[in-house]
């Protein structure tokens, strides 16, 4: 049963995904609907509708705050030591995060806007963060090639998503009886000194 509104519209926003958030973490995004946030917050679904454009606008905000909790936890890792050493810890981090988040790190690759939908400049601008973290502890190893430095970073980590991928959906087992962490450092060590064999 819907309730006259008692918060101001950035609280309700705050309050739609929380709640959204909430059953994604238990029930995955095949459980969550319109109806069963506006139940958690005690509105009707209706409310939600004059906060956000759809369901899709929902889902897209909580990617946006999963991906800003990735940048958080990436910031926090400690540039210290060389770029291997940087990166590894980087990737490690990433690996934790995911596992730590599953269902809503895997919600940015299982759900799909509709078709013809451009992503908004803000949300390209939350995908870019976390790269960025990785460009800039690449930087060293291409002082004055921005290009191959993005194009080196995009590979890099395309490669630790596809492990960290396959870990966090229990089927890293169906390949290697190795563990995510090891298969993680490996990649970027071993990738790292074929970059600096080539340059």
């Amino acid at each position: 049963m819907g309730r006259r509104s008692i918060h101001t519209h950035e609280e309700l926003r705050t309050l739609i995904l929380e709640a959204a958030e909430a059953i994604i973490v238990e029930h995955g995004l095949k459980g969550l609907s319109a109806r069963d946030i506006a139940k958690r917050i005690s509105y009707s679904p209706g409310t939600i509708y004059n906060v956000f454009q759809n369901l899709d606008d929902v889902i897209l905000h909580v990617e946006a705050r999963v991906l800003d909790a990735l940048d958080v936890r990436l910031a926090s890792v400690s540039p210290e030591g060389t770029v291997v050493d940087h990166l590894r810890r980087l990737a490690a981090a990433y690996l934790a995060f995911t596992h730590e988040h599953r269902r809503l790190w895997n919600l940015l690759f299982e759900h799909y806007m509709p078709i013809g939908f451009d992503l908004p400049a803000w949300y390209q601008a939350k995908l870019e963060g976390p790269m960025a973290r990785v460009e800039v502890a690449m930087r060293p190893l291409f002082p004055n090639d921005d290009i191959g430095c993005k194009r080196a970073s995009r590979v890099l980590w395309a490669g630790v998503h596809g492990i960290t991928s396959l870990s966090t959906a229990d089927k890293l087992s169906v390949m290697t009886t190795e563990a995510a962490a090891l298969l993680v450092d490996d990649l970027v060590s071993n990738y790292l000194a074929g970059l600096h064999a080539n340059r």
